[in-house]
């Protein structure tokens, strides 16, 4: 066995918007990866535009910096728990981890997740206490935290050992006092220090593990992996499977290879065990796959991938709009893409329905499958998106559902409202502990019963409450969960809708859209407090009439609309409505459009 001195990998576990990407920029800067005129852009790491808006991290990225003639390669995990198949492959690549908390909100429910499988397996830690400068830093109690939860975890002695830091990622600064330091030394001496140097065997059999997967539409699949053992070298023949036998061995050949300097992808000829490296040109290659010298085969034993808990339809938008306002609109091409999006994300799945029309897709979560319907409607796609709906599993003879661990940390006044809210919906309390004036409320509920929960949970924390989930396991079928208590506020007929016809229709409940604003008969314009649907006409204008009266002309006053996100939406859809998915609109409407037809299937029903 060699040990490589040269190199070190660590992955960076934090929870959603704890700082890492901020950190590495930091590390990058004065690691002296730029040059001291070049112009780099805020959190470099969040390379598309939705994650740069919303501040987390859904793929994970890899980068790498130079400090005294070491190589460090430092991966950046997600931290959001629908990305939870990203984590434990990436943790199969790195020696250690720097655990990054927030100095003021201290270790949550993500961070607890990445955690657990660092500790399984057996990674050394390096706990960084980040944003010191935060006016409501609370840095003892933070650290108390941190063990507490190691603790919780069942962390070896040496791991709860581990070193802490002070940092500074805004400024740049990290110290192993609560002071504020000078520069980033500390932290790179430290990764040199702790993080164990890989032990890697160059001698034998070339061996890699596929750890994750990128996708270029000129080369195709790029695998990223560490070498495991041996020297891999381009143009080398491999032969290529899996631990868990999914597919028969095949034969393939390594066309390019690249190593990572600072954010570049860098060609070169060869890399021996230890190094974490990208290539191309094998077909079909998938994250799990081992690449093996040829006529040697030995597969690395790999964690199967979560399986898909929520699952929605996309079908061909077919509403009185269509083909307006999209690039693609056809059957074919939102095929061709939910195919193509299967290439690089391996927790998705897409499965054909009866109508050549429409495609179910089953994700990790609500968020998961918002962030792709979010990327196909920037890039032109026109589609129709139905509800969520959990995927149960039979286990043993029983009906079994997606149960997540949800933790809230709320201002105390708002417990008993968010107590009651969340036992309605099948929620069961774990444990409740003070943190400062805030309470934090640790729950095990239905997946389900999240759907849209997030908004009535805003309203009644006045904005203040957090809230997070994270999968926790499958359990027996809990029962019913009461659906959302408002109906809709339906258009009567088609045209634009105009300020007299709006504010009738404000007396009857809330609206969703504006004046000016283009509907159709079916399509949903507001919520109404009652449960059932009312039909409202918002292009109704004033009757002329040749008599005037004093004041009757005056300015009608129109509450201002509730402006509705793409997740908020989703959150409000009902089974029997749709969400109208465009480059420039998103619209809520009834499956079927006409009023009368409605009408009379539900006398049907009734």
């Amino acid at each position: 066995m060699t040990v490589r001195e040269d190199l070190r990998n660590v992955a960076i576990i934090a929870h959603v918007d704890h700082g890492k990407t901020t950190l590495v920029d930091q590390m990058l800067k004065q690691s002296g990866t730029f040059r001291e005129n070049q112009a780099v852009e805020e959190r470099v790491m969040d390379s598309n535009d939705i994650e740069r808006e919303r501040g987390i991290t859904i793929l994970a990225k890899n980068t790498s910096i130079k400090y005294k003639d070491t190589k460090i390669n430092i991966i950046d995990t997600p931290g959001h728990a629908d990305f939870g198949g990203e984590v434990e492959r990436v943790l199969k690549m790195v020696n250690g981890v720097l655990l990054l908390v927030d100095a003021a909100e201290g270790p949550m429910p993500q961070t607890r997740f990445v955690l657990q499988k660092a500790l399984e397996l057996g990674h050394k830690i390096i706990i960084v206490v980040n944003k010191i400068d935060k006016p409501d830093a609370r840095l003892n109690e933070v650290v108390d935290e941190v063990l507490e939860l190691l603790m919780d975890l069942d962390a070896t002695d040496e791991q709860l050992d581990s070193p802490v830091l002070f940092c500074s990622g805004r400024d740049g600064t990290a110290s192993l006092t609560m002071e504020v330091g000078k520069d980033m030394t500390p932290l790179f001496d430290m990764i040199l220090e702790y993080i164990p140097a890989p032990e890697v065997d160059t001698e034998g059999t070339m061996q890699y593990l596929v750890s994750a997967i990128d996708y270029n539409d000129y080369v195709g699949r790029i695998a990223i992996g560490r070498i495991e053992r041996g020297e891999m070298k381009v143009n080398q023949d491999v032969t290529i499977g899996d631990y868990h036998e999914t597919k028969k061995e095949y034969r393939g050949k390594i066309v390019t290879m690249y190593q990572i300097e600072g954010l570049e992808r860098v060609p070169c000829q060869s890399a021996k065990a230890g190094d974490i490296v990208c290539i191309s040109g094998i077909e079909n290659i998938t994250i799990g796959d081992t690449i093996c010298e040829f006529g040697s085969f030995e597969p690395v034993p790999f964690v199967k991938i979560s399986e898909p808990t929520v699952e929605m339809t996309f079908s061909v938008n077919n509403s009185p709009f269509a083909g307006r306002e999209g690039k693609f609109v056809t059957s074919r091409q939102l095929r061709e893409r939910l195919f193509k999006e299967l290439l690089k994300d391996v927790s998705l799945r897409v499965s054909e329905t009866d109508s050549t029309d429409s495609f179910k897709v089953a994700g990790r979560g609500e968020m998961h499958l918002s962030i792709l319907i979010e990327n196909m409607r920037r890039e032109g796609y026109e589609l129709g998106v139905s509800t969520p709906h959990v995927l149960y599993k039979e286990i043993d003879g029983k009906l079994c559902e997606p149960i997540e661990r949800l933790v809230i940390d709320v201002p105390e006044n708002a417990v008993g409202s968010v107590m009651e809210k969340i036992g309605a919906r099948k929620g069961e309390l774990q444990e409740m502990t003070p943190v400062g004036s805030r309470m934090r409320l640790e729950f095990l509920i239905p997946a389900r019963g999240l759907f849209g929960y997030k908004s009535e949970f805003l309203t009644d924390t006045k904005g203040e409450g957090i809230m997070s989930s994270v999968f926790h396991s499958y359990e027996a079928y809990k029962g019913d969960i009461p659906k959302r208590a408002t109906g809709s506020l339906v258009a009567f007929e088609t045209g634009e809708a105009v300020t007299y016809g709006l504010f009738n229709a404000q007396e009857r409940g809330e609206l969703f859209i504006g004046a000016g604003t283009p509907v159709y008969e079916g399509m949903i314009v507001g919520a109404s407090p009652k449960s059932d649907d009312l039909v409202v006409n918002v292009c109704k204008k004033k009757h002329l009439t040749n008599t005037r009266a004093s004041g009757s002309d005056d300015a009608l006053r129109l509450i201002p609309p509730r402006i509705m996100s793409l997740e908020d939406c989703l959150e409000f859809i009902a089974d029997d409505e749709l969400l109208e998915i465009t480059p420039k609109n998103i619209r809520i409407r009834k499956r079927t459009l006409s009023n009368t037809q409605r009408a009379k299937d539900r006398a049907k029903l009734g």
